[in-house]
């Protein structure tokens, strides 16, 4: 049997990944058992953590699960065509975006508190409803990453209205010229970390759910020694997902056992379901859970 070949970007398309800091991949589409699979984990979870109906900072510290939707190989595929052959993955959210309740999620950067030197991400941002204007859809600046530097972020504290609690400054960027993401179910956009985006709040009777995956390349170093303010994010778990860590001083929670050998790895094979994952053990496991709770502690909920 032929092994299937892994979704390509055309050259346009990273092209304009890396001269308006997004892209859209016309060609990408999720299978629909790999959504239901999705819609399912974030269902299980709610069970759980009721408190994550509209925003989930963290989901795999809570289930492991999610941790599939990061190896599939198209995902990786577009992933490393972008940022280079050897990633990891740091995290994971849900924005869930209930019809009616769904919050709004201000203009803002990626990477505030984030621990990553030199700062790098690529989000990979999941529609699983339909997601347009009318339910929150993600909305985007081009070009507002090319200054490569963090604009100044105003800090507000309206956690009933708000999801996210930091907003880029104003005078930073001209809303006017937002782009709004349309998205089916199971399509994809894939974002840079210095991209100015944010979201409206949801006031349809459609929920606008959407789930995130953090790639950054393994030359960079996850920093869990910066202080206070990137206290939360320092005790998520980081997975090698493609390649080697180039830059030798990551320390992942689950890893190929050819990588821990050699330092190296192909994209990671194999079934991830439930909470304790081929490579780990249930003990290790549940020092992931116990660290995403208190992250989440961290971020205002209380699990």
């Amino acid at each position: 049997m032929t092994t299937p070949s892994p979704f390509r970007l055309t050259p346009a398309e990273i092209e304009q990944y890396h001269r308006d800091g997004f892209v859209v991949p016309s060609g990408f589409r999720l299978p629909k058992a790999t959504l239901t699979r999705i819609m399912q984990w974030h269902t299980d979870l709610l069970l759980r953590h009721p408190e994550f109906a509209d925003y989930c900072p963290g989901l795999l510290p809570l289930d492991l699960a999610f941790l599939n939707v990061a190896r599939e190989p198209n995902i990786v595929s577009a992933v490393t065509q972008l940022i280079g052959p050897d990633v990891a993955l740091w995290n994971s959210s849900f924005f869930a975006k209930p019809a009616n309740t769904g919050r709004r999620v201000p203009f803002h950067q990626d990477g505030q508190y984030w621990c990553i030197r030199p700062l790098s991400t690529c989000t990979v941002w999941i529609a699983i409803d339909r997601s347009h204007r009318g339910n929150g859809c993600l909305r985007v600046i081009p070009g507002s990453h090319k200054s490569r530097t963090l604009e100044n972020h105003i800090t507000h504290s309206d956690p009933k209205n708000l999801a996210l609690q930091q907003e880029a400054d104003p005078a930073s960027f001209d809303p006017k010229r937002a782009v709004d993401l349309v998205l089916e179910p199971g399509q994809i956009s894939l974002h840079d970390v210095y991209l100015i985006h944010g979201s409206e709040a949801n006031t349809s009777n459609e929920s606008r759910r959407g789930m995130t995956l953090r790639f950054m390349p393994t030359s960079s170093l996850y920093d869990r020694t910066l202080g206070p303010a990137f206290k939360a994010v320092s005790k998520l778990p980081l997975f090698l997902i493609a390649g080697k860590d180039r830059h030798c001083g990551n320390d992942f929670a689950l890893m190929p056992a050819s990588a821990k050998k050699s330092n190296d790895s192909r994209i990671m094979s194999g079934t991830i379901e439930g909470t304790a994952p081929v490579g780990m053990s249930s003990a290790q496991a549940a020092g992931i859970t116990q660290a995403a709770i208190g992250c989440c502690r961290e971020h205002g909920f209380r699990p």
